[in-house]
This record gives C-alpha cells, sequence and structure tokens, in this order.
C-alpha cells in the first residue's frame, strides 16, 4: 500500500472515529410529566310554576283576581336576576267594532311583591306600561331601583312573587272591552352573576 493510500485510510479512520466520539457526546438525563385539567360548565335552570298566569273569564270594571308564581332555581350556578318580559294579544269580539283603546291599559297590575324577601314596596302599572320594563322578579325592592338591594336565588331555591291583576274601573263608558278576550305571556329570563375567581 502507497504512502498516500495509508495517508488517506488514516485520515478517514480518524474522521469516522472523530464522529463516533462526538455522537457519544449528546447523551443526558431526562424526566418528563403531564398535567390535565377539565372544565365543567356550571346549568342555568329557572321553573315558574305555574305556568298559566291567570285564566279567569267573565270579568267586569272593578274585578281583581291575585295569583302566586314559584319561581326555582333548579340548575347548578346562583341567578343574579330574573327578568320580567310582558306581551299580550288582545281579540275583539267577533263582529264588533274595532276598539279606540287598548284593553291592556285598563287590566292593572296593583303589586307586583317578591314575599320570599320581604319586600313590602307596591308598585302599580298596567299591562300596557308593563310590557316597556324588564323589571327583576327576585330583587328585594321591585321597580325601585334606588331602594334596590340585590336578591338573586341561590341554586337550589325559590322565590314567591305575588300580583293582584285589577280591571280598572275608569268610571266611563268601557262597552268597547265587552267580549274582548287579552292573552297575556310573561317571560322569565334568568342571568348569571359576573364571573369569579376558581
Amino acid at each position: 500500500m502507497g504512502i498516500k493510500k495509508t495517508l488517506a485510510l488514516g485520515v478517514a479512520s480518524a474522521a469516522l472515529g472523530l464522529t463516533l466520539i462526538g455522537g457519544g457526546t449528546f447523551a443526558y438525563f431526562s424526566s418528563t410529566s403531564q398535567a390535565t385539567g377539565t372544565f365543567a360548565a356550571g346549568t342555568l335552570e329557572l321553573n315558574a310554576n305555574p305556568t298559566t298566569i291567570i285564566n279567569v273569564s267573565n270579568i267586569k270594571p272593578g274585578d281583581k283576581a291575585v295569583r302566586n308564581f314559584k319561581l326555582e332555581n333548579n340548575g347548578t350556578l346562583d341567578i343574579s336576576r330574573v327578568l320580567l318580559g310582558t306581551s299580550y294579544t288582545v281579540t275583539n269580539k267577533a263582529g264588533a267594532p274595532a276598539n279606540t283603546d287598548d284593553f291592556g291599559k285598563h287590566i292593572r297590575v296593583n303589586f307586583l311583591t317578591n314575599s320570599d324577601k320581604g319586600d313590602r314596596v307596591i308598585y302599580s302599572t298596567n299591562l300596557f306600561d308593563l310590557q316597556k320594563l324588564t323589571p327583576d322578579a327576585v330583587e328585594n325592592k321591585v321597580f325601585i331601583p334606588w331602594l334596590e338591594e340585590h336578591g338573586g336565588l341561590k341554586a337550589g331555591t325559590s322565590d314567591k312573587l305575588t300580583v293582584e291583576f285589577e280591571f280598572v274601573d275608569n268610571n266611563q263608558d268601557q262597552n268597547q272591552f265587552q267580549g274582548d278576550s287579552l292573552t297575556l305571556t310573561w317571560k322569565f329570563e334568568a342571568k348569571q352573576g359576573a364571573g369569579v375567581e376558581k
């Protein structure tokens, strides 16, 4: 073997040895760990009992009817507010001329009180005006914002809401409402409270 071949073979062997030695210098200790987490959302579940607000017939001006509603929080989260939305439709007596006034203006909600929280505040409005409002039905002081203390409805609890309806006798001619019917819908909408540190 010539000197050039011997040198070339020696250089190649040295390079291969350095590569093997260099590859071995990257050995190290290692350890791994893993963490997991879960997010389970709570539930808001509001029930109103009974589901029929009121069902009376043959009413006349001056008649009144008191109704109680139980608002139940059957969810796992506290409810901070229960907003009350009002809507209604009026059906005129068949064959009668169209009314010149809205029947809802003559049906008054004489008080809307939260009995379970000891609310003694009385607020009086008619259905026509009530449909423009969204009061909190579980507030300590319903309809009087500057007196309100936040009540809410804790998970697993209930509140009683008492309402008196009156067909107002305004001492004027109300004959146009004879035979009419008013269908009232109340929508109770539960709202969650603010987020908290968990």
